[in-house]
This record gives C-alpha cells, structure tokens and sequence, in this order.
C-alpha cells in the first residue's frame, strides 16, 4: 500500500538509499572498513553515503550491488534518489521492486490494498487520515495509486496473491456506494487469472496474522523479499532467516483464510447488503 504522505525531498531519499545499503552490509556481515575498499571508496564516504549525507556515485552502487549480492535491490534504490510525487519516501524502493516482481503477496488488515482499491475509495482512504492533504497532493497521491495498478496486467504478468480481513470491508470506507463500488472492482480482479484474492473471515480463532500487515515479493532472481509498514514507516526485509518467517505466516494464513471461491461467494454476498 502507498502510504499518504506529503511529497519528500531528496534528502528522504537519500537516507532510504542509505538504510538499503547498509541493510545488506550488515547482511554480508561486513563493516563499513570492510566494505570500503570493495567499492573502492574511504570508510568516511561509506558511512557518509549510509547516513544519507552523499550522493552514491554509480560506480559504487555497481560495486557494492556486486560484493554485497544484492541482486538489483542496490540499484533500484538509486534510482529513486529524487522526487517521486504521490510516493511516501518509505514505500519508494518498494514500489520500483514491484515493478519488475515476479510474484506479489500481500496481508491488509487496515485498507483494501493500494493495488485492488478504486479511486473513490483511495480517495476516501487519503482523506481519512490527517494531516488533509492539498488539492494538488491528492491527485498525485490518487495518479500514483492508479499508476501502480498497471502491474495487475503487466506482461510478463505478476502471479498476485492477496489476503484481506473481512473487517476492512465492513467498514464501509467512503461510505455505502464507495463500498459497493470497491465490492465491484474486486469482484473483477478476482476473474484476473493471475489475481488470487482470499478474505480472512472475521471470525478466525487460529491467525498468523496478527503482527500487522505484510507483503513479500519475488525479484526476477527468484529470489525472496519482505516489506512491513507501520505509521509513516516503511522496512525493507532481506535476511533470509526473517523472510522465511514472513513466508511461513503468510502460507499459514493462506490456509486459515476462506477459498478464494468462498471469498468470491462472500464479495458477491457483501455487495447484495443493503
């Protein structure tokens, strides 16, 4: 989900950079003194760069991208070192990696995920939550949020996977004729073949689910990463051992969610309510 937020600056993205790198890093299990002459720059300029104090040349993104097999996160960062309207800083890096993902898994316990939701009801979502955004923040907000849900049905396509709670569909976000609508839009994303959507009912005893949101993604590599999201925060997950957890609970709540025949019968249900 594409948090709201005021537009960032580039020093935001800098410091997103920075955090990524020194993420993996740590991975490798290397020091900044370690990872210096492997990208042929000082210990000082590493820590400047970590700290999102420097501008990351292009030679040591491709250097560190290498000696810290990164496969491509490294990169993709570097590109979002500057504006990106209707983006949370946070959730920048993300949505590059989305963009060439080969699966997309995604738990939303708050909102319809960004991906599925329709403009009414993104709207409805942006101007919800304080600060109120200007006339001009709330449409590259709802530009960007629309923009994203080209992947739906990009080719190559993208295998999704989406788990939402029953509740956030009970809430009625905007309204009855919000909700109908949105009722509507999943309804068709559900005949996508590549779209599988599951509600989690809302009585559920047995829940993986319950630290919160989550989404994970597989790069062209094949390989696996983990994204969380919390107030006006948004974190990268690439060790191995913390995204098997996050692959465990999400195939754990694959289970415990309805069919996504059943959710389908539950949708089409819902919109009938008066």
């Amino acid at each position: 989900m594409a948090s709201s937020s005021t537009e960032p600056g580039t020093s935001d993205s800098l410091k997103v950079f920075g955090a990524v790198l020194k993420a993996f890093r740590e991975r490798a299990s290397l020091t900044q003194e370690q990872l210096a002459p492997l990208v042929c720059y000082s210990p000082h300029f590493v820590a400047s760069v970590e700290q999102g104090r420097r501008l990351p040349p292009d030679d040591l993104v491709e250097r560190a991208e290498e000696a810290l097999d990164a496969f491509g996160v490294l990169r993709a960062a570097a590109r979002h070192i500057a504006r990106q309207p209707g983006l949370a800083s946070w959730f920048r890096l993300w949505a590059q990696l989305e963009a060439t993902a080969v699966s997309l898994c995604t738990y939303e316990c708050r909102v319809v995920p960004g991906l599925l939701q329709t403009e009414a009801y993104a709207r409805a979502v942006m101007l919800n939550v304080p600060p109120p955004p200007t006339e001009e923040e709330l449409a590259e907000r709802i530009a960007a949020r629309l923009e994203r849900q080209e992947l739906l049905r990009r080719e190559p396509p993208i295998a999704f996977s989406f788990i939402v709670e029953e509740a956030v569909l009970l809430r009625r976000t905007g309204g009855d004729a919000v909700t109908r609508e949105q009722l509507d839009h999943l309804l068709e994303c559900t005949e996508l073949w590549n779209v599988e959507l599951q509600v989690m009912p809302l009585c559920q005893p047995h829940h993986a689910g319950s630290d919160g949101p989550m989404q994970l993604l597989e790069t062209q590599d094949h390989k696996w990463l983990g994204y969380s999201e919390g107030q006006k925060t948004g974190q990268l997950v690439t060790g191995p051992k913390e995204v098997s957890t996050m692959q465990m609970r999400y195939a754990k709540m694959r289970s415990q969610a309805l069919s996504p025949a059943d959710s389908a019968d539950l949708l089409e249900r819902m919109r009938g309510a008066p």
